[in-house]
C-alpha cells in the first residue's frame, strides 16, 4: 500500500523552492528606484540593520517558470541598508500571485511574501504595472517605453528575518535568524520607462509611508536572478517584536475596516 503522507526515501527529500531559486528563469520585470526620506529608512531597519543610501525600489514582475506551470505575478519593496559593512537591501513587502510562489520563499528564507496581485500590461509602447491585495491598489506605474538601456549584470545581498511566532501569542518560539539571501542578477532587452509611479494607502500594507522623491531608475527588461541563503547570526527577539506586527495582523486590521 502506497500512503502518500508517509516517509520518504532520501533521493525523494529534496528542497524545491532552493532547486528553483538555484535556477536561471527569466521574467518581465518593471523596476522603479527612488531617493526617499532617510529618517523613513531609518524607521523601517530593525537592530542589527543600519542605513544606507536613503533609496527605495519597487519592482513588478511576471515569471514563466517554463515547466508547464501558469505564468505567475511577484512583487518586491524594499530599501537600501547595511549589516556589519556589508552593503544590501532590506524587503518590507513581497506579493506573490500563488501559494507555491508564496509559501518555499517564506519557509525557506524568511521572505516577507504575502498573497496578492501582480500585474504588467504592455501595448504597443505603453506600459501598466499594479500590485493590488485585499481590495486595496498598493502601487501603480502607468508610462511610456522609450531607449533601449544596456544593464549590467549585478550581484547583490537581500537581508531578511526568518522568524516563527510562538503558538502562545507571546513572541517568538525562537531567536530569529538573519538571513543573507546573495543574489545575482542578469537582465536584457531593456527599455527605459518615462512613466510615473504611485503608492497607495492600506493599513495592511503600508508601502505608502515610504515618500517618492527623485527616480533614480525607471526601466522595463528580461530578468533573471539566482540565489543563495545562508543564516548569519541569531537576532535578540526583543530587536525584531516591535517591527514584525505587520505581518501577522491583516484579519485585526481588516475587522476594523468599517
Amino acid at each position: 500500500m502506497n500512503v502518500r503522507y508517509g516517509p520518504r526515501d532520501t533521493d525523494a527529500q529534496r528542497n524545491r523552492e532552493v532547486e528553483a531559486t538555484a535556477a536561471k528563469i527569466w521574467s518581465t520585470a518593471v523596476t522603479v528606484v527612488w531617493e526617499t526620506d532617510p529618517d523613513a529608512i531609518r524607521a523601517v531597519l530593525p537592530p542589527p540593520l543600519e542605513p544606507s543610501e536613503p533609496l527605495a525600489r519597487i519592482r513588478f514582475a511576471t515569471v514563466d517558470m517554463g515547466t508547464g506551470i501558469p505564468t505567475f505575478g511577484a512583487g518586491w519593496f524594499g530599501v537600501r541598508a547595511r549589516h556589519a559593512g556589508t552593503e544590501g537591501e532590506y524587503a518590507l513587502f513581497m506579493p506573490m500571485t500563488t501559494e507555491q510562489a508564496t509559501i518555499g520563499g517564506r519557509e525557506t528564507y524568511g521572505e516577507p511574501k504575502k498573497i496578492g496581485q501582480v500585474s504588467i500590461e504592455i501595448e504597443g509602447d505603453a506600459v501598466t504595472a499594479r500590485i493590488e491585495r485585499m481590495g486595496f491598489t498598493l502601487a501603480t506605474v502607468t508610462g511610456t517605453l522609450g531607449d533601449p538601456v544596456e544593464l549590467a549584470p549585478k550581484d547583490k545581498v537581500d537581508f531578511y528575518f526568518k522568524c516563527s511566532p510562538s503558538p502562545d501569542g507571546k513572541g517568538f518560539d525562537t531567536e530569529p535568524a538573519l538571513v543573507y539571501c546573495r543574489r545575482h542578477e542578469e537582465a536584457r532587452e531593456g527599455r527605459t520607462i518615462d512613466g510615473t509611479l504611485t503608492l497607495g494607502e492600506s493599513p495592511l500594507d503600508p508601502i505608502a509611508d515610504i515618500p517618492v522623491g527623485p527616480i533614480r531608475a525607471f526601466e522595463l527588461a528580461r530578468v533573471a536572478t539566482t540565489q543563495t541563503g545562508e543564516v548569519v547570526e541569531r537576532v535578540p527577539a526583543d530587536f525584531l517584536l516591535p517591527y514584525v506586527h505587520q505581518r501577522y495582523d491583516d484579519l485585526s486590521v481588516l475587522g476594523k475596516r468599517s
